[in-house]
């Protein structure tokens, strides 16, 4: 690692449900309004939960061409209009070198919807075991590899850096963050857009949701639908939408005057090996994570301002964040405010933790902390102070972001306040 590089966030792009673009984002968070809904995008009436956060996206609103429309998958499309966005806020391009700029992205699912589609198209909507690929979209091929997605993005980029894609499951957010801080501390880049998109809603995700009844079944109600912490919680809602970000070394930031939102200061990963869906309750891998990530960036447990938690509304997962954050915090933990904002915006998926770094950025900038909406009879189990119903002023130094995922995987993610001299 180089010595003293330090790495900071100058631009900040968002699609997601209930706007398009960071200001419509920030004011559905603080506003502590709910984007779920019934489902619009297909017939969902066969299925179990019909009930999702769905963004409303133009293609031709947001800029892109019928041609790209066409040619990109919805989660493409969201990353493109992201990272115009970021790169517009930041004002970054032309101003570094190419082959010191890069881009990470991060997914879980990829190109589901084009997918799907294709798929129920060329096999005669599954009727078909032998499928004729002559009715299939000429950019099938680009739909079957997700790395499409950072390709594109170079390209808007001039990014002739490192270029990659880190898929994590429902941490990929929060872990492409991580990575593409570190390429920038270890001297790889000095400028990386970076961040994570998911577009999923579509039958064969729903489908599998279904299946393992991880996802809400509240489907006349799906505006209070999602209710994390919550004692009358019966699981998430599914969600879509894409956060991508600028990082910038801090001091190639200072050079050219950029505002800085914050500061990546620390990050972890670690996997419990132990299922591919369930969790113990006690935490142990996410406090792991938690107190590596502090480690990382030099904070005790008691410096901790704001927890951004998963809060996926699922009874296991919300005991298990608990303890977790008990266990990694110790008392400090009764102290702080701690929200989700899946209970507005759903869970996207490998794209929550890049919203959810998003919520934690503007949440440092405005000294508010975002409510859990929907949160009226709290869980005894969950006994933190979760932030409900109504945004809190609270001035935040410093912002910890937590993310879990099938398979195990436990993230987490620390931002710092601008530093001083580049505020």
């Amino acid at each position: 690692m180089s010595e003293g590089r330090r790495v900071v966030i100058t631009g900040i792009g968002v699609v997601s449900p209930g706007g398009v673009g960071r200001k419509q984002y920030w004011q559905l968070l603080s506003a502590g309004r709910t984007a779920t809904r019934t489902i619009s995008l297909f017939d969902a009436a066969p299925f179990r939960s019909r009930v999702a956060a769905e963004c409303d996206f133009d293609p031709a609103a947001a800029g892109l061409s019928r041609r790209q429309a066409r040619q990109w998958d919805r989660t493409t499309q969201f990353a493109v209009v992201a990272a115009r966005e970021a790169l517009e806020d930041s004002g970054v391009l032309g101003q570094s070198e190419p082959y010191r700029t890069g881009v990470m992205m991060g997914t879980a699912c990829g190109s589901t919807m084009s997918l799907d589609s294709e798929y129920a198209l060329v096999s005669d909507e599954g009727k078909s075991w032998l499928v004729d690929e002559f009715h299939g979209s000429p950019y099938l091929y680009d739909y079957f590899v997700p790395s499409s997605m950072a390709a594109e993005l170079a390209w808007i980029c001039e990014a002739e850096g490192p270029v990659g894609v880190v898929s994590t499951g429902c941490t990929s957010g929060v872990d492409v963050l991580g990575h593409a801080a570190d390429l920038i501390r270890e001297g790889h880049a000095d400028v990386i857009t970076t961040g994570a998109s998911d577009a999923a809603i579509s039958p064969i995700t729903v489908a599998c949701f279904d299946a393992i009844k991880a996802t809400t079944a509240r489907n006349d109600t799906p505006e209070t639908a999602s209710r994390p912490f919550d004692r009358t919680r019966n699981g998430f809602v599914l969600g879509e939408g894409c956060a991508v970000f600028v990082l910038e070394e801090l001091e190639h930031a200072r050079r050219r005057d950029a505002r800085v939102y914050a500061e990546v200061a620390g990050h972890a990963s670690r996997c419990n090996a132990y299922s591919m869906t369930g969790l113990s309750d006690d935490g142990l891998e996410m406090a792991d994570a938690v107190t590596a990530a502090l480690d990382m960036a030099r904070h005790d447990p008691a410096e901790v301002d704001y927890v951004n938690a998963h809060g996926s509304a699922t009874k296991q997962n919300d005991r298990h964040e608990t303890n977790a954050l008990k266990r990694s915090l110790g008392g400090h933990a009764y102290d702080i405010p701690v929200s989700s904002i899946k209970s507005m915006i759903g869970h996207s998926l490998g794209a929550i933790g890049a919203l959810e770094t998003a919520a934690c950025a503007l949440a440092i900038e405005h000294s508010v902390v975002p409510p859990t909406a929907n949160l009226h009879e709290s869980d005894p189990e969950c006994d933190l102070d979760y932030v409900p119903l109504v945004a809190r002023e609270h001035r935040i130094a410093t912002a910890l972001s937590v993310a879990s995922g099938f398979g195990g995987f436990q993230s987490a993610l620390v931002l710092d306040a601008p530093p001083r001299s580049a505020a």
